[in-house]
């Protein structure tokens, strides 16, 4: 791992497509400074060695055989100084591409990765910092291109000077655990937001999930966090619903 780059962050994304009847969706990512990744690594690694489970963490494919792997990892990242971003999109339906992003559902994706990394409450104008999203589709190069003219426009015009955020890559979320952290965080923030966990008949590991999420982080992880939360920061981003 460069250690040229301060920290490395991990997006994922979750209901993330313009018409797929979902009334939500949320981008989220962790971020891991570079002089502990190999460490954390090898460290969710064994853990997962350790339940017997060496296989890729996906929210849509949990079980409750692996409950106690799930909880472990939530421990460790409380335990790490590991961090975790989201951006939760309520009222999708009710995007005005016309009017705020150029017609465009894609412009919009842009638009909330700019706000996910340049988090306010965040100092990133002094170092480099490392980028890598989840491969999604066969746009992925011409994302991460537009993604990066798009933040050193910003920076440029803001702060005249460079981008902090100097190198883009796209990955498999099967290659990377941090990528799969993301997902995993994601998951049960979306889920929660659905209402999921009051459905009869549903999830059982994905409900008690959401609960020891809940109470490790003391948030409910549906309303957003306060903006200076540095650990585990949820921006709730409500559209207004047209009258």
């Amino acid at each position: 791992m460069n250690n040229a780059y301060k920290y490395n962050i991990y997006i994922d994304e979750s209901c993330h497509l313009e018409n797929d009847s979902q009334p939500l969706m949320c981008i989220g990512y962790t971020k891991v400074a570079s002089e502990n990744y190999t460490t954390y690594k090898e460290a969710i690694k064994t853990i997962k060695l350790n339940h017997k489970s060496p296989t890729e963490i996906k929210w849509n494919k949990l079980s409750y055989s692996r409950i106690e792997l799930y909880k472990e990892l939530i421990d460790f990242f409380f335990e790490s100084d590991i961090q975790f971003r989201a951006i939760l999109v309520k009222n999708k339906s009710q995007l005005d591409h016309s009017k705020y992003n150029k017609g465009d559902h894609n412009s919009f994706y842009y638009t909330l990765v700019f706000l996910l990394l340049r988090n306010p409450w965040v100092n990133y104008l002094e170092t480099p910092h490392k980028v890598v999203l989840d491969i999604k589709d066969t746009r992925g190069k011409e994302r991460l291109n537009k993604l990066e003219t798009r933040l050193k426009v910003e920076y440029k015009e803001k702060y005249n000077r460079d981008s902090p955020f100097n190198f883009f890559q796209h990955i498999r979320s099967d290659e990377n655990v941090f990528l799969q952290l993301s997902d995993f965080f994601i998951g049960a923030i979306t889920y929660k937001a659905r209402k999921l966990h009051k459905k009869e008949g549903g999830s059982k590991v994905k409900k008690e999930i959401v609960n020891y999420l809940e109470e490790k982080s003391g948030y409910a992880i549906h309303d957003g966090t306060p903006p200076f939360e540095e650990k585990f920061n949820i921006f709730d981003f409500q559209i207004q619903t047209q009258k």
